[in-house]
């Protein structure tokens, strides 16, 4: 009997071991096709975004789409403006929006790794003697860049915190230069730093329209709203650090696009373009002002309307004319295109002194649309390395700028919130608080320096009642009669002791 019952436990056993392993081997099933569903909208998606890319953008197959380059620089624009769209608010992105952005960008930056140059390099024979042979490296200029550019995205977009990046780039412009450092920037993560705050929030959709109007042009943004008292000094330091922190991927972003931009050619049909002279490319009045012997870029630029985009936009595309047609007349010392009035010299000053207004403006409005001669470049473009390089360095410009934008919108709602009046009867408490501050300073003084500092102003309050014409009531509302009665009433109290 005894052996039957534990043949039945045996069984039972065997039974339920062979249904927990039937159950695991269908979840492995399942996940398994998952994967494999996963694995092949991947590939999917692979093949029409580079598919697109090889038909230039042109679905009909008809050999009228445009360059590689052109289409790659498209491609890293339109992720973009899926991707991040108007950045309204500040606060992180999504899980889902960040995994596209890497994983799409990976597939469009895995081009430049087939872009290289033949450097010499030395191999070793058999027989120990050193040959010297051409070697395929990645490009220079891709080499240095797209850490650097890798490197800004992250500091913008995800937390970094407790990671070092190690990168070896060279950042031409406005002196910045990174080399085999360890940068450390764990506590300068940008959009995650705003996940838990609970400081600011923004009014919905439903708010009241009263409430939800903007004070500024940028109606279509959400309204930001700050505590009664303003944001605390903690919150306020946060916000300075990440200001701070997009500040620097700002300038670094437009430094190397900067740079970009300067080295692509410019092409014969901006060229063609152009007015015959500088004069007629910046008109009568700016041409005065920059000629004038005393020349001011400040003053210059204080004096022009520049209270929209669009004149912004107007003035720059006006400068970088005028440089392009200034720059193309002394390479070719055309003496007599010049005129007789004007030397070479003065022309070459001339054209300083537009490169620092155009220099100005690029730093004080660093969130204009693309310029005339900048999208003639763009568009004409044929390297493909300098493509993904200035569409990269643009979009984290942009970004890095919108961000930047929505900190400011912070700031200008705590300010408004500190330099509101204040009602009277929060002016009356901070009065009386005011008074009873007081404290601290007799604490520290003998009985004698309290008598001594009443009848003083015992003198004081007797010539106030003698001016007082409005009698009792008038004395009793004075600040300096409530100071004189509490300070008596700490002297009787000190005596009693």
């Amino acid at each position: 009997m005894g052996a039957k019952e534990d043949e039945g436990r045996h069984g039972k056993g065997l039974s339920i071991g062979h249904d927990a392993y039937e159950e695991m081997a269908a979840a492995f099933r399942a996940r398994e096709q998952q994967l494999l569903n996963g694995m092949f909208f991947y590939m999917e998606q692979m093949k029409e975004k580079f598919g697109k890319l090889l038909l230039g953008e042109d679905m009909s197959g008809g050999g009228t789409g445009v360059s590689s380059a052109l289409a790659l620089s498209n491609a890293i624009t339109n992720l973009a403006a899926s991707v991040f769209g108007e950045q309204s608010r500040l606060e992180p992105m999504s899980p889902e929006r960040k995994a596209r952005w890497r994983k799409e960008m990976n597939w469009l930056l895995s081009v430049t790794d087939h872009i290289v140059e033949l450097v010499p390099s030395h191999q070793k024979n058999k027989d120990g003697s050193d040959m010297e042979i051409m070697v395929t490296k990645q490009r220079k200029d891709l080499l240095m860049n797209i850490p650097a550019l890798r490197t800004l995205d992250r500091m913008l977009i995800v937390r970094t915190k407790d990671i070092d990046f190690t990168q070896h780039v060279v950042l031409f412009h406005l002196g910045f230069r990174w080399s085999d450092e360890k940068v450390d920037i764990g506590e300068q993560d940008c959009l995650d730093a705003f996940k838990d705050q609970n400081e600011f929030y923004y009014l919905s959709k439903d708010a009241p329209d009263s409430e939800r109007k903007r004070k500024d042009d940028k109606w279509w943004l959400p309204t930001v709203k700050v505590p009664p008292d303003g944001l605390s000094e903690a919150a306020r330091r946060n916000l300075q650090v990440q200001k701070e922190c997009v500040t620097q991927v700002l300038k670094a972003a437009m430094a190397i696009n900067a740079q970009l931009l300067s080295e692509m050619d410019i092409p014969e049909s901006y060229i063609e373009s152009l007015p015959k002279n500088g004069r007629a490319s910046l008109g009568d009045s700016i041409y005065r002002s920059i000629t004038d012997e005393f020349f001011d870029p400040d003053q210059f630029l204080a004096s022009m309307d520049l209270s929209s985009d669009h004149k912004i936009l107007d003035l720059k595309n006006r400068v970088e004319a005028s440089i392009v047609i200034w720059k193309r007349k002394m390479h070719q010392k055309d003496t007599k295109s010049w005129g007789s009035a004007v030397s070479i010299e003065k022309r070459e000053l001339f054209e300083e002194r537009v490169e620092i207004i155009l220099h100005l403006i690029k730093h004080r409005f660093p969130g204009l649309p693309q310029s005339s001669l900048d999208i003639s470049k763009i568009e004409y473009n044929k390297d493909v390395g300098q493509a993904v390089l200035e569409s990269y360095s643009r979009i984290l410009e942009s970004l890095a700028h919108t961000v930047l934008s929505r900190i400011e919108d912070v700031y200008q709602a705590d300010f408004l919130t500190q330099s509101q009046p204040e009602s009277s009867n929060a002016k009356d408490e901070r009065h009386l608080a005011s008074l009873m501050d007081d404290s601290e300073f007799t604490n520290g003084m003998t009985l004698s320096d309290l008598l001594t500092w009443s009848s003083d102003q015992n003198e004081s309050e007797e010539q106030l009642d003698a001016a007082a014409a409005a009698g009792e009531a008038s004395r009793e509302n004075d600040p300096r009669c409530w100071k004189n009665r509490l300070m008596q009433n700490k002297i009787l109290t000190m005596s009693g002791n």
